[in-house]
C-alpha cells in the first residue's frame, strides 16, 4: 500500500525529525512518547536534535523548577522523561508487568506481598522529610525490616523498584549512586500539573484502560507497527497486549508493511501518500534515541552487516547519523582542550554535500554545548 520512503517520511514527521521544529521540551517528550534518560546527557541531546533552539536551561527548568517534566523508570525498566500530566498514564499502563518481576525475586527470599508492601511504607516514611539517595534510604529502613528483607537488600542494586513502579516516588537530580529519590505527592504539585492541559486522569488508572490509551498514543507516533512492536517497546508482555487490539476497534486498520500485518490509524492512512521531502533529512541522533527503539525489528533502519555497530551488547545503543530515516553511520564526541571533537564513522561513501550537512549539525551541537566544534570523518 505504501512505499518504504513514504513510511519513513511519516515516522520522521511524527518523531519531530523531518523539519525544523519550534517546540518545547515537554511537547517533544509528549510527542515521542518519552525521552530515554538512562544517561541524562543523552536525554538533553534527544531533545536538542528535535529543536536546535532548545537550551539546557529550558530543559532543567522544566524538570526541576516548573516540574512539567518528570524523570522516572518506565518502558523496559529504563529511565525516561515524560510530561508531568501524563505521569499516571504511563505508571498505570506499565505497573502490572513492572511489579511482577521484583515480587518474584522477593518471593525467592521468602518475602510475602504484604511484607513487600510494608517495605514500601517504610521507604515512603523515610522520604517524608525530603529527597534521599539510595544508600540513605537503605540505611533508614534496614533496622526496621526482617532478616529476610535484609538478605534481599544485600543482593539488589536498588530497593525502590516497587514504589517507583507504583508511582509513589520518582527521580530527582543526579545519576547512578548520586541520584535522589522524591515522593511524588510532594513533587507533582498542583502548580506543575497546571502548566499544561492534561487529557488524562490526575491519579492511577485501571491498567487495561491505560494500556489502551498508551498503545493508541504509540501507534499515532510510530505506526505502522505491530502489537509485538508495542510489547517490545513498552516492556509489557504480549499476553497483556493482545486483548488491547479489540479495544482499538475500527479506529486502526491493518496494512501489510514489510511482510507484517501492521496497525495504522485510519486518519493517518492518507498521510504517507504525501511527497517525500524536497531535500534529504539529516539528524545526529544520540545514545538511546526513541526513534531507534520504537520497533522490534530494525531492518527498516540498517542492514544486518552494521547491526552490531548500533545495537550493541547489554542494551547499549550507539549515536547514529540518521539520513532519510535510515542509519548511515555512527558518531561520537569528546570534549578536549575546550573544544568539541565530533567523529563520524559512515557505513558507506558520503557525498560532499552530505558531509557539509553533517558538519553543520556538529556545529549546532557545539553551540548547544557552548563549545567550538571540530568534525573528523573516519
Amino acid at each position: 500500500m505504501f512505499s518504504d520512503t513514504q513510511i519513513q517520511a511519516f515516522r520522521l514527521n511524527r518523531g519531530l525529525l523531518l523539519a525544523a521544529n519550534d517546540v518545547d521540551p515537554v511537547t517533544i517528550s509528549r510527542d515521542v512518547c518519552g525521552v530515554q534518560a538512562q544517561i541524562m546527557s543523552a536525554a538533553y541531546l534527544q531533545l536538542w536534535t528535535r529543536n536546535h533552539s532548545i537550551t539546557r536551561t529550558q530543559i532543567e527548568d522544566a524538570l526541576w523548577k516548573k516540574r512539567t517534566l518528570v524523570k522516572t523508570s518506565l518502558m523496559r525498566q529504563t529511565l525516561h522523561l515524560i510530561p508531568a500530566d501524563e505521569f499516571w498514564l504511563y505508571i498505570s499502563a506499565l505497573k502490572p508487568s513492572r511489579l511482577a518481576g521484583p515480587l518474584r525475586i522477593m518471593a525467592r527470599f521468602g518475602i510475602t506481598p504484604a511484607e513487600a508492601g510494608d517495605l514500601t511504607g517504610l521507604i515512603m516514611d523515610a522520604l517524608s522529610s525530603g529527597p534521599l539517595g539510595r544508600a540513605e534510604i537503605a540505611a533508614a529502613v534496614r533496622p526496621k525490616v526482617s532478616k529476610r528483607v535484609r538478605a534481599w537488600m544485600e543482593k539488589v542494586w536498588s530497593i525502590v523498584r516497587l514504589p517507583v513502579a507504583e508511582g509513589w516516588i520518582c527521580y530527582g537530580s543526579g545519576e547512578g549512586n548520586e541520584v535522589k529519590l522524591i515522593r511524588t505527592d510532594q513533587w507533582l504539585t498542583a502548580k506543575s500539573k497546571s502548566q499544561s492541559k492534561s487529557r488524562f486522569k490526575a491519579g492511577p488508572m485501571p491498567a487495561a484502560e491505560a494500556q489502551h490509551v498508551l498503545l493508541r498514543k504509540y501507534l499515532r507516533t510510530y505506526g505502522p507497527a505491530t502489537l509485538q512492536d508495542f510489547s517490545h517497546w513498552a516492556g509489557i508482555p504480549i499476553s497483556e497486549v493482545r486483548p488491547l487490539r479489540a479495544l482499538l476497534g475500527d479506529e486502526f486498520i491493518e496494512i501489510d508493511h514489510g511482510g507484517r500485518k501492521s496497525l495504522l490509524h485510519s486518519d493517518d492512512v492518507s498521510h504517507p501518500d504525501t511527497k517525500a521531502p524536497s531535500e534529504p533529512s539529516l539528524r545526529l541522533l544520540p545514545h538511546f534515541d526513541p526513534y531507534l527503539l520504537a520497533h522490534r525489528e530494525k531492518d527498516h533502519l540498517l542492514s544486518r552487516a552494521h547491526y552490531k555497530r548500533v545495537y550493541r551488547n547489554q542494551g547499549w545503543i550507539s549515536p547514529v547519523v540518521l539520513l532519510d530515516g535510515g542509519i548511515a553511520g555512527v558518531w561520537s564526541y569528546k570534549i578536549q582542550s575546550g573544544r568539541l571533537l565530533v567523529t563520524i564513522e559512515p557505513f558507506g561513501k558520503l557525498a560532499a554535500a552530505m558531509r557539509s550537512r553533517i558538519s553543520l549539525e556538529a556545529q549546532a551541537l557545539g553551540a548547544f554545548l557552548a563549545l567550538p566544534a571540530e568534525v573528523a570523518f573516519a
